[in-house]
């Protein structure tokens, strides 16, 4: 039989049918796709609970084999009963199944798997009805000695109603038997220094160990064998950005102007991310930064002036934002840092989908032209028809909206422009390590002076159902004394929502065994509601979601800005970029519905001038659910920072890494960003002293081998895409 390499086709290993089984429910396509679909845990024979001690009424998870099958007419109604007796070697359990005769053929005498289900009592007899199970192919099992039988793992795989994991297990024993040697993707040297095993012994110790004490070192070397790919191809990349040539763009008067004219002193961490910034702009290689503060610390102000340093040799920067509404008051805050005389001679342009077509034509001339030397948009600026005479810098604000597919097509509108990437929600190091590992981080950490900060309270209305009302009062109170108040909340219309008709709404968040179902509120229901409550008659309330118009929700942020709006109902279309000093106060519906970075960028929103701001974060989450959890941790602190930490505890790396990232970093197997920080570093250290050796890896062909199958085609065309 000829032997199976991991990029063996499993339509060649398997045949057609399964590989098509295994393609739609786990898009595998190849033997090493197959063999990196890991086992999620282990079970032994004998070692789960003992069915003679099975507590009544209770989920139990039992390993078993098939006794014995019967199918029965019912006496008192229409349809059969299969019973299937089960034994774990010491005692027996029946299996009932109502109607679902075809269990008779799937649950055959002599086959052993894993049970698990609620027990019951019938007749005196303990029995599962309905019960879920996975069972496993044990053809080889009459090789096995009873004491190896007894300690033998059996690996339990992620499975799909379609593909059970016995299934899989038999798939990989299969392509294991044939599998030839495997090329090791780590350096010898390294992978002796750090005791760990080969990768063929790695990758057979995963998935048959002989003993539970094989688990751990073979998940350690695969690991790492994860972490050292990835950092390799995250260093090749920005080791590729700085083998392209950049046209220089040295500083000169347009900046020093600009300078002259700030009616503050830029913060210490402001003026140092500035300096490292205008010295990219004048080497070798494309720049490619990322800039992370929180929100306020002034990450406008310094793209503002890259662009100044980009413009002084006639080159134009491009500022992608996530919304039009961000967009149009970039362009606003932008024209007015600039002032009347440096704003004629950049002339800041707005391009977005939403512009009257004249308009457009002339913003998109403009671009074009070169006589607009910052254009500031959405996709729009993506269009083909959007073109640039000299693109030298582009900013993409908010980097976590923006797939790398859309990045790129705005690099390639120049020629090899420098890049600028701004994010207002901090990343843990051990993320940005892991997911910008070809980028340089830059952090401003300080706050401008002047700022009269944010107090943030929960009201918990499971406990104090009566300050709701009073959430209500102090927004009063707040635009009594001249401020405005934003409320914000999940969904355009909260029952539009429970119908499946609003699309851009949070998922719904389960009620809990023991919760009462909770209210929604949508942008819909609380005007409504504010619309009957005497104390709002004479306020001026408006709202905002994204469904709305260009033109009308970039005229209510104005109006809203202009003071002419006392209260704004809103969706988190107002999460980013809104800039109104005079508002005083955050009410976040539903909090428990939104992320820790989420919740602190809406928070963000207020206390941005002289004004003190409030938040109160409602919920009805009940205390201890992981709900109330991310809600109280942000009323605790409001360091974005340790915040970010939090949110990765609280949520995982895989929503914190996020689709838009490419696949090489968001389908991470084994590794996990947070508990393997230390794992990671080394592998980066590893990665970065063999890439100045051998940068092509002509010496490591394993490694080599290994980035091209972990990091097919489209994804390494993602990472040098970012």
């Amino acid at each position: 039989m000829p032997s199976l390499t991991l990029d063996t086709s499993l339509v060649d290993a398997l045949g057609a049918k399964t590989a098509g089984l295994f393609h739609r429910a786990f898009a595998i396509e190849t033997v090493g796709d197959l063999l990196s679909h890991y086992p999620r845990r282990y079970a032994r024979r004998g070692e789960l609970t003992p069915i003679a001690s099975l507590p009544l009424g209770e989920q139990v998870t039992i390993v078993a084999e098939v006794r014995s099958v019967s199918v029965r007419q019912m006496k008192q109604r229409r349809g059969n009963i299969v019973e299937v007796v089960i034994s774990d070697g010491a005692g027996a359990l029946t299996l009932t199944f109502f109607n679902q005769k075809y269990r008779a053929e799937q649950l055959q005498v002599g086959m052993q798997g894993i049970f698990s289900g609620k027990v019951g009592q019938f007749k005196g007899h303990q029995q599962l009805a309905h019960p879920d199970y996975q069972l496993f192919d044990d053809t080889d099992a009459a090789r096995l000695t009873a004491q190896e039988r007894q300690h033998t793992p059996i690996p339990i795989y992620p499975a799909s109603s379609t593909v059970a994991s016995w299934q899989i297990q038999k798939a990989v024993k299969d392509v294991l038997d044939r599998l030839a040697p495997i090329a090791d993707p780590l350096p010898e040297g390294f992978r002796r220094a750090h005791a760990l095993m080969d990768a063929d012994s790695a990758l057979r110790g995963i998935h048959t160990p002989y003993d539970l004490e094989d688990v751990e070192p073979a998940r350690e070397t695969l690991r790492m064998q994860e972490a050292f790919v990835l950092q390799t191809a995250l260093l090749q990349q920005r080791q590729f950005v700085r083998a392209m040539s950049a046209t220089a763009r040295p500083a000169g008067d347009l900046l020093a102007r600009f300078d002259a004219r700030l009616p503050f002193e830029r913060t210490d961490d402001q003026r140092a991310v500035g300096d490292v910034i205008a010295h990219d702009l004048e080497g070798d290689w494309p720049m490619n930064r990322l800039v992370q503060g929180e929100v306020g610390s002034g990450k406008t102000l310094v793209a503002l002036r890259a662009m100044l340093q980009v413009a002084q040799s006639g080159g134009q920067s491009a500022l992608i934002a996530p919304t039009e509404v961000l967009a149009a008051q970039h362009v606003r805050s932008i024209a007015r840092m600039l002032g009347p005389e440096l704003a004629p001679e950049l002339m800041p342009t707005l391009l977005t989908g939403q512009l009257p077509a004249a308009e457009r034509r002339k913003a998109a001339l403009r671009a074009a032209s070169g006589q607009a030397r910052i254009v500031v948009g959405t996709h729009a600026l993506l269009s083909a028809s959007t073109t640039f005479a000299d693109l030298g810098l582009v900013v993409i604000d908010e980097q976590h909206r923006f797939g790398v597919e859309q990045r790129e097509t705005l690099r390639a509108k120049g020629t090899a422009p420098h890049v600028l990437v701004l994010t207002a929600t901090p990343i843990p190091r051990t993320v940005a390590m892991t997911v910008f590992g070809d980028l340089d981080v830059s952090t401003i950490r300080t706050l401008p002076s002047g700022r009269a900060g944010i107090s943030t309270f929960v009201a918990p209305l499971a406990e104090k159902p009566g300050w709701f009302g009073r959430v209500w009062e102090r927004i009063t109170e707040e635009v009594a004394a001249g401020r405005q108040a934003f409320v914000v909340c999940a969904a355009i219309d909260a029952e539009a929502t429970a119908k499946g008709g609003d699309k851009d709404a949070p998922d719904e968040a389960p009620v809990l065994e023991g919760e009462q179902p909770r209210t929604r509120w949508g942008v819909v229901q609380v005007r409504e509601l504010l619309a009957a409550m005497p104390a709002y008659a004479g306020l001026r309330v408006e709202t905002l979601h994204g469904k709305m118009p260009g033109e009308q929700k970039d005229a209510v942020m104005q109006a809203f800005a202009r003071g002419e709006i006392d209260v704004l109902v809103a969706t988190t279309v107002v999460e980013v970029g809104v800039d109104v000093p005079n508002a005083s106060t955050m009410v976040i519906l539903e909090a428990d519905r939104f992320g820790v970075s989420q919740l602190h960028q809406l928070r963000g929103r207020v206390g941005r001038g002289a004004v003190p701001g409030l938040c109160l974060l409602v919920t009805e989450a009940p205390a201890g659910t992981p709900a109330r959890s991310r809600v109280d941790a942000v009323a605790a602190t409001t360091d974005g920072f340790a915040l970010a930490e939090v949110d990765v505890e609280l949520r995982g790396e895989g929503d914190v890494l996020g689709e838009a990232q490419s696949g090489a970093r968001s389908s991470l197997r084994l590794l996990r960003v947070v508990a393997d920080a230390d794992l990671i570093a080394v592998a980066r250290d590893g990665a970065e002293r063999l890439i100045e050796s051998d940068p092509a890896l002509l010496d490591h062909p394993g490694l080599a081998d290994a980035l091209t199958r972990r990091l097919g085609q489209q994804e390494r065309a993602a990472l040098a895409k970012n």
